[in-house]
């Protein structure tokens, strides 16, 4: 599925013995910097579109209020997450994990249904990479212009138009690391210490060390990250198979290939239908020319597709030389209702189930959360001891985290212990998101410890709680925590 590499030898090395298929191979070969030529299609359209909608996510989620604080925070000094209406505290790392798993399953299905969708949309690598060739674009013009640019002496106009798209690219990166630590601190906050000279020194250096890669991995970087940094195309080929869609050059049709003037139909010529005109190389990001097949090196943006579809047009050729198909397809010459039939197969059909139920339990999971998280910890100091008229009595500390932001009024009892009744703070007030902990005791009359018996016994602690004063609309929760009551000897 993935193109092998190719045996290279650096400059000036001896070649190897006659009759030696022994040679070096380079792991990394320097290359030339790519201009990619700018493409219209419908592909390049929905690749800028993922651009505003995941930037405009990214850029104003900070700036947006919810209950009175930033909607999206994540305050690791006090250990609290905030996510729109959600308070989320450590003992939450669960849905962490859950999101994790979503977000492995949906890479599996798409990658195996269509290939590296991720990569060629939505990834943050290819988002600011089209965002600053733009700006590149904007400053320098065009692709042969660009590389007449780059290979003129320096002059006043060269180094305005090298220096404006530096800035400007600076700027992106900097306000990109600016975002980045806001959702770390509070944007507010953080824009009034910046403009007051009053940066702590971590957001400094996380701004500073955000910044300067988004404007090293996007203005400089670029295609290199894709090929030798990211590990996710060398893995891709697990998840890659004869059925999965992938950007393909139909050789059957355009071979062999050469140019020819426009109205000529290629069997008039007696060649296919590429005109040999290097369009899709140009356009490529990463530089591949997909006519070779598919390479670890290509993204999936299908920018090569909207340039031939452009060229094809333009030759009156039917469109589709480079399209999205499968391999059997493109073999086969399947229709495209035969390739969707088996692009659906079992192990898709898997991935999407799996992808549903944990997505569903997730979601179910959330709106299911009580308002208080309660934890009971045994006083580790008096495990049991008798107290007055005989009664036994076991010391617990319970831990109570408010999971919203309204103000809940707790009440603590016992349940599954016969007799038992509680003292200490049995009600108590939480305030919005507020953890406390309260001791309580947990005591057994002689009579009933008798029937019990010595050892330790099940009991439950039932937390119940109100979010309101008492009035008509007032919700209540109920929790139990499990423990157990000691009887000595």
């Amino acid at each position: 599925m993935t193109a092998g590499l190719t045996a290279k030898r650096p400059p000036g090395a001896s070649p190897p013995p006659a009759g030696d298929s022994a040679a070096l191979v380079s792991l990394y070969l320097s290359e030339g910097k790519i201009q990619p030529r700018s493409v219209h299609g419908w592909f390049a359209a929905w690749r800028w579109a993922l651009v505003w909608l995941t930037q405009a996510i990214f850029y104003g989620l900070p700036w947006l209020e919810w209950n009175g604080r930033q909607a999206v925070l994540l305050d690791l000094a006090s250990r609290r997450f905030y996510v729109l209406g959600l308070v989320l505290h450590p003992q939450d790392v669960i849905y962490l994990a859950a999101l994790l798993i979503i977000a492995a399953f949906s890479l599996f299905f798409f990658t195996t249904v269509a290939g590296r969708l991720w990569c060629g949309f939505a990834c943050p690598q290819t988002v600011y990479t089209e965002i600053f060739m733009w700006v590149e674009k904007v400053f320098e013009g065009g692709r042969p212009a660009r590389i007449r640019l780059d290979a003129a002496p320096w002059t006043l106009n060269k180094l305005w138009k090298k220096s404006g798209k530096q800035l400007v690219w600076l700027a992106i990166g900097l306000w990109t690391g600016f975002t980045f630590v806001a959702y770390f601190s509070p944007a507010r906050t953080l824009l009034g210490e910046i403009s007051a000279f009053r940066l702590g020194p971590w957001e400094a250096f996380w701004i500073a060390f955000y910044g300067f890669a988004t404007y090293g991995n996007a203005g400089y970087m670029r295609e290199q990250v894709c090929k030798y940094m990211c590990p996710y195309a060398r893995f891709q080929s697990a998840m890659f198979d004869k059925d999965t869609l992938i950007i393909s050059y139909d050789e059957m049709r355009g071979e062999p290939r050469g140019s020819r003037p426009r109205g000529v139909t290629p069997i008039s010529v007696n060649k296919g239908d590429c005109i040999d005109c290097l369009m899709c190389v140009q356009v490529c990001p990463t530089g591949i020319d997909i006519r070779k097949g598919l390479q670890y090196e290509c993204i999936g943006c299908a920018a090569c597709i909207d340039a031939c579809d452009q060229i094809m047009d333009k030759m009156s050729y039917p469109r589709g030389l480079i399209r999205y198909a499968t391999q059997n397809a493109i073999k086969n010459r399947w229709s495209k209702a035969q390739m969707w039939k088996h692009v659906a197969r079992p192990r898709v059909l898997v991935y999407a189930t799996l992808l549903t139920l944990i997505c569903t339990a997730f979601v179910i999971s959330l709106a299911l959360r009580a308002p208080v998280r309660a934890d009971v910890v045994r006083d580790r100091g008096s495990l049991a001891r008798i107290v007055d008229e005989g009664r036994i009595e076991n010391v617990y500390r319970i831990q109570l985290m408010n999971e919203t932001e309204a103000v809940q009024h707790i009440h603590i009892e016992v349940t599954g212990l016969e007799t038992a009744t509680v003292s200490g703070t049995t009600d108590l007030e939480l305030k919005p998101t507020e953890a406390a902990w309260t001791p309580v005791a947990v005591q057994v009359a002689p009579e009933a410890a008798r029937r019990l018996g010595d050892g330790a016994h099940p009991m439950a602690f039932r937390i119940v709680s109100r979010d309101t004063g008492g009035g008509i609309d007032a919700k209540t929760h109920d929790v139990s925590e499990k423990s157990t009551f000691v009887i000595p000897r």
